[in-house]
């Protein structure tokens, strides 16, 4: 509420959010409280009302924004992240997710390829620039990942369609990249979709292709991790950084002490992720067990991606969907 507002006199500020609706009967008589102290009685009185409303102490706890922000209401911060978007997807009938994630820079390979074109053309102006020729290595290297933006923007396709009346869902963390990629293939095929979003110091954009009414943005990693679990019924991470490495192994972890049920995770791309990850190593050196492996496998291709899902799910005997 803005402070200017807090200081009109009672009665002639605008209806707020927690007043009765302005169709109840009005009284015939005022209660004592509608009108501030006569300024007969005290000539003062009005400008000290006006101090005591504009201090922020006069603030509704849930209207007071430093409040709210406080270390000590972290607690119902965290409350409040999760049960949003909760309320959202319970709305929607969203029982079942497929979770889908992936690097951030592995972008559609026309992009990619400006890139390395305008990349090109600075270096033949400037051929010894070696900082130049190590961006040009990085940006090769990104264009032939790029073709993971076409397999997951297939396997978005697969996941609308198999959707249906929204029970089983494609969710992403609504980014650039891979999550775009999935996000638009579920719109390809008039699919809702779900992006969970996190605030971060620098601005950022959800992708285009997200379901409006279900894109989410988290204050917590925590809760956003949450949420990408908590319906999962299966997890499927392509190529990635520090960001996807996160969520892969929380997942593994949580499956692993078997905090969750387990669910299918694929790993798209083999030859990226057995270099990101040597797994035999943890398992010749006993750090983990050699079932441990058998959490996860590899994939290269959306049908192929989809298939392995559906042949779990028939092999442990549960459906897809409930």
């Amino acid at each position: 509420m803005a402070r200017t507002e807090r200081q009109k006199k009672p009665g002639k500020a605008g209806r707020k959010r927690n007043q009765q609706p302005e169709e109840m009967p009005a009284r015939r008589e005022p209660l004592p409280w509608h009108q501030p102290k006569e300024a007969e009685d005290d000539p003062d009185a009005w400008a000290r009302v006006q101090a005591i409303m504009a201090s922020p102490t006069y603030l509704q706890a849930d209207e007071d924004v430093d409040f709210l922000e406080s270390y000590e209401t972290r607690g119902v911060r965290l409350q409040i992240d999760y049960l949003k978007p909760e309320l959202q997807l319970q709305r929607r009938n969203i029982e079942h997710t497929i979770v889908a994630f992936g690097s951030t820079r592995i972008k559609e390979p026309r992009a990619i390829q400006r890139r390395v074109e305008a990349l090109e053309k600075k270096l033949r102006r400037h051929p010894d620039d070696r900082e130049l020729r190590r961006q040009l290595a990085i940006a090769s290297r990104l264009l032939a990942k790029s073709q993971y933006y076409e397999v997951a923007r297939e396997f978005g396709r697969l996941v609308g369609r198999a959707g249906g009346d929204d029970r089983l869902t494609l969710i992403t963390g609504g980014g650039p990249g891979i999550m775009e990629a999935s996000n638009r293939g579920a719109f390809d095929v008039g699919a809702t979709s779900v992006g969970l979003n996190i605030t971060l110091p620098h601005e950022q954009y959800p992708n285009p292709y997200i379901s409006p009414e279900l894109c989410f943005r988290f204050h917590y990693f925590a809760i956003r991790k949450l949420h990408f679990l908590l319906r999962a019924r299966a997890l499927v991470a392509f190529p990635g950084g520090y960001g996807t490495l996160d969520e892969l192994f929380e997942a593994l972890t949580l499956i692993q002490t078997r905090k969750i049920r387990p669910v299918p995770v694929v790993l798209v791309g083999e030859t990226f992720w057995r270099q990101a990850i040597n797994v035999d190593f943890l398992v010749d050196e006993g750090t983990i067990d050699l079932e441990d492996r058998e959490l996860f496998w590899y994939a290269e291709e959306a049908e192929e991606i989809w298939n392995s899902i559906l042949n779990w799910y028939e092999h442990t005997g549960h459906p897809l969907l409930n």
